[in-house]
């Protein structure tokens, strides 16, 4: 049986794809063009639980780059979805 996600795991994974969205320009600017996000704002609210969620939420809504994050980061897609719950329900 598999452990179940910590909020402190789902963090790390949040911002392991935050900056995974940001190292590539043309997805840093699809995540602020969609979301409306300044980077400002993103910068001070980069530990929030509920902007990480979004920030999974963005790339799970992608599904190559949901597939592609997950990889990078060396998980898998559904721990990625796991932890936005998470961090949505924290």
């Amino acid at each position: 049986m598999r452990a179940a996600v910590t909020n402190e795991d789902a963090m790390t994974l949040a911002l392991g794809a935050l900056g995974w969205v940001l190292s590539e320009p043309d997805r840093a600017q699809r995540l602020l063009s969609l979301t409306g996000l300044e980077p400002a704002t993103l910068r001070a609210q980069a530990g929030d639980a509920g902007m990480l969620a979004a920030i999974l939420g963005f790339v799970e809504a992608h599904e190559p780059d949901l597939v592609a994050c997950a990889e990078s980061l060396g998980t898998n897609p559904a721990a990625l979805v796991a932890a936005r719950h998470r961090l949505e329900n924290s």
